[in-house]
This record gives structure tokens, C-alpha cells and sequence, in this order.
């Protein structure tokens, strides 16, 4: 079994064309995330919130984001994407929340091989209705567990591409270059 985090190639077009890795398919109230050592999805916890993922959760592979995992990206599609799953995704924005103290990027993509969503080029494109509902979802979910997150507005690609592009970099100084796993 490869290692989804660091054997995966994230893709020829980065940072505006990439592979993600699924975790948390649309629509889970359970959290999953990557165990980090096995590469195995695990199950996090049930969200304590009447909430719901409003989109397809993951990570790019070969990235390290600024919290020291896998950077995120929310990629929507038609449908539900199984855990571990790679789908083609194309970057049309981003989201920062201030989690903890700690910047979290979320970007925001679609899925490349969708035909409902694969026209869109950028965020603004998308009805402003699923913008709120994703900016919502990660403002309410963790409240039942008295923790606040910060939620900034959803940016447009250009925004996207330099933390992608960071993100590559990091992993690349942390993981490739002696720096071990």
C-alpha cells in the first residue's frame, strides 16, 4: 500500500490543477482525517453539531501546511467521494480560518470530471447561497465543543495558488530533502 500524503504525486498543472486525496466525503457528520503515520483514514470523532460536510475534505498531496498537516482543499462535486479516493480538482478560491491561534487554509476547487461544477473558474462564479453554507459550516461546527474558529471571506484562485505553492515548498524542505517522515 502506498502512503497518500507522500507517495502521491499532487499533479503536472499545480497550483491550479491537482490531485486530492479524499477524507471526509459531502455531506459525513463524522470527521475523518489522515493518520499521519500509517496512511490510513481514521475516524477523528462524530461532529457534536446538527452539521454536515457541504463539500467533498481533503488534502493535496505533498503539501505542509502552516498547522503541520497536508494542506486542505473542499472540493466540489455532484457527489459523495469515498474516503482515499483521488479526484482531479482545479482551484477557484480560498478560505483561511484562524483555528486556535494557527492559520488554516482551506482551498476551495472543483472537480475537474464533474460537469455540474467543472465550468466554474472561480468562486464568485459559484451561487453566493453554497459560498455562505461552506463559510457557515466551519463557523458553527466546533461550537458545541466551545471552541471558535474565525472564518475570513472566500478569496478568488489567485489567492489560492502562492499557499499552494508554499505548501509544495514546505513539504519539499521537510520531507524530500533529508528532512525524513
Amino acid at each position: 500500500m502506498i502512503h497518500p500524503w507522500h507517495e502521491l504525486n499532487p499533479g503536472t498543472k499545480t497550483p491550479v490543477e491537482f490531485y486530492a486525496v479524499i477524507e471526509i466525503p459531502l455531506g459525513s457528520n463524522v470527521k475523518y482525517e489522515l493518520d499521519k503515520s500509517s496512511g490510513l483514514i481514521k475516524v477523528d470523532r462524530v461532529l457534536y453539531s446538527a452539521v454536515y460536510y457541504p463539500a467533498n475534505y481533503g488534502f493535496i498531496p505533498q503539501t505542509l501546511a502552516e498547522d503541520g498537516d497536508p494542506l486542505d482543499v473542499l472540493v466540489l462535486c455532484q457527489e459523495p467521494v469515498v474516503p482515499l479516493a483521488l479526484i482531479c480538482a482545479r482551484a477557484v478560491g480560498l478560505m483561511t480560518m484562524i483555528d486556535a491561534g494557527t492559520l488554516d487554509h482551506k482551498v476551495i476547487a472543483v472537480a475537474s470530471g464533474d460537469p455540474e461544477f467543472n465550468a466554474y473558474q472561480e468562486a464568485s462564479e459559484i451561487p453566493p447561497h453554497y459560498l455562505l453554507m461552506l463559510r457557515r459550516f466551519f463557523q458553527d461546527y466546533k461550537q458545541l465543543e466551545h471552541k471558535t474558529v474565525e472564518v475570513e471571506e472566500i478569496l478568488p484562485s489567485r489567492a489560492a495558488y502562492p499557499v499552494i505553492e508554499s505548501a509544495l515548498e514546505r513539504y519539499e524542505k521537510r520531507y524530500s530533502r533529508g528532512g525524513g517522515r
